[in-house]
Parts: C-alpha cells; sequence; structure tokens
C-alpha cells in the first residue's frame, strides 16, 4: 500500500511540475500542448467537426492563439479544415492504416533497438512500472487511463534512443492514429488489446536489440490491424 501511495505522488508531483513548466509556455503553445492532447488522446472524437469559436470557449483563450494552434496541428496533420471555421481530426481509411503500419514499424522498431544500447536497469525498472500500471488500466477497463499510460510506455522507451528527428516523426504519427486508438477500445474493450510490453522488457533485460525490435513490431501490427477491423466495422458518418 505504501509503495503505491509513493508511486501516486510521484506521479502528482511530476504533474505538478510538467504543469508548472507548461504555465512559463506563451498561451500558443499552451493552446497547442492541450489540442494536441485532446487529439491524441481521443477526446476529439474522429470526423467530428468542431468550431474556432467553440473551441476558444472551452479552452478559455484569444482566438489568436487558437488560430495559431490549429495551423500548427493542421500541419502536423492531426487536424483538417473544413470552412466556415470549422476543423475536424481526420478518419483514417484503409489505405491510412496500412501506411502507418509500415511507418510506425520502421521507425518505432530502430527506435527500440537504439534505446537498447542506451538504456540501464534503472530505465527497465521505470518501464516496468509504467507497464504495471498499465496492467491495472487494462485489468479496470480505464481506456483514458490506457490510452495515457500505452503512450507514456512508448515514448518513455524511445527517448532512451537519444534520437530526437525519429521520435519527433513517431509522435507525429501517434498524433495521427491516437483518436482512432480510442474508437478500438471502444470496439473491443481495453482487455481484448494486444500487449507485448512484457516481451520488450525481457528483451531490453537480456539487451537483445533485435528482440526489442521484434516485439515493438508485433505490438504496432497486431493493434493496427485491431484498429483497421474497429474502424470498417464502426463505419462512422463524414462531415461534409
Amino acid at each position: 500500500m505504501g509503495n503505491r501511495a509513493n508511486q501516486l505522488d510521484l506521479i502528482k508531483n511530476k504533474a505538478s511540475a510538467a504543469l508548472e513548466e507548461a504555465e512559463k509556455r506563451p498561451a500558443h503553445e499552451q493552446v497547442y500542448q492541450t489540442l494536441k492532447a485532446q487529439i491524441m488522446f481521443g477526446e476529439l472524437v474522429p470526423g467530428q467537426p468542431v468550431t474556432i469559436q467553440g473551441l476558444t470557449e472551452s479552452l478559455g483563450v484569444g482566438m489568436t492563439p487558437v488560430r495559431e494552434a490549429i495551423r500548427r496541428l493542421i500541419s502536423d496533420g492531426a487536424l483538417v479544415f473544413q470552412g466556415n471555421r470549422r476543423v475536424s481530426v481526420p478518419l483514417l481509411s484503409s489505405g491510412d492504416v496500412e501506411q502507418m503500419i509500415f511507418a510506425r514499424i520502421s521507425i518505432e522498431s530502430e527506435l527500440s533497438k537504439r534505446a537498447t544500447e542506451n538504456v540501464n536497469s534503472t530505465d527497465i525498472d521505470d518501464l516496468e512500472r509504467i507497464d504495471q500500471r498499465l496492467d491495472g488500466t487494462i485489468a479496470d477497463g480505464d481506456v483514458s487511463g490506457y490510452l495515457h499510460l500505452n503512450h507514456a510506455f512508448h515514448e518513455t522507451l524511445y527517448s532512451y534512443a537519444h534520437a530526437p528527428i525519429l521520435s519527433d516523426l513517431a509522435e507525429r504519427l501517434w498524433l495521427r492514429f491516437g483518436p482512432s486508438l480510442r474508437v478500438v477500445c471502444g470496439r473491443f474493450g481495453t482487455q481484448s488489446l494486444p500487449d507485448r510490453h512484457k516481451d520488450i522488457i525481457e528483451a531490453l533485460r537480456a539487451r537483445n536489440a533485435d528482440g526489442v525490435a521484434r516485439a515493438t513490431a508485433q505490438d504496432i501490427e497486431q493493434g493496427m490491424e485491431l484498429m483497421a477491423e474497429a474502424l470498417t466495422d464502426a463505419q462512422p458518418t463524414r462531415f461534409d
């Protein structure tokens, strides 16, 4: 019980530090990071338009920083402009998912392989703790918790690669498929989602870079194939 309390305190401290750091950023950067998180974790539903005015009101900021943030997110491929001051999270097609599988496996497997060369035992322990908390969200059916911790696991792993260009590319891909991952959770539930994280951790401890890359590729491929199936079954309405 005490160990769990310590972990919760650590999470709160990190969140508080992140909030303080975020408050030092310019308004448009704060809005960008807020909207980016809402998109990545599926709080903005794919295909459903939102107005710039509505975002301004919900975020409690001026029109200028919202417009600047939207401009950047359109450039990232995370939003599409629909005219009449409306934007939406793009709907993924089967072709989009196929391309993302290729891109993610290529980039993230390489990041995993490079990370293997740099991690120490403490780093691996940190990843294992994230994965243990992730297991709890899967068991509880906590979709939001799953999405945040699944991203945290991969983001933390890739940070050990010390490859900022590849990491940036991976983050942009996550921003584009993240909203649809929530669709997968709604379709199949958290307990049906693939999880090769333990294979990744085991290979990291063995310093088996090819094994880490292979487990990462399997994790990606299985998850994205479920996404393709969920998106086909859901047949979401397009808003033109």
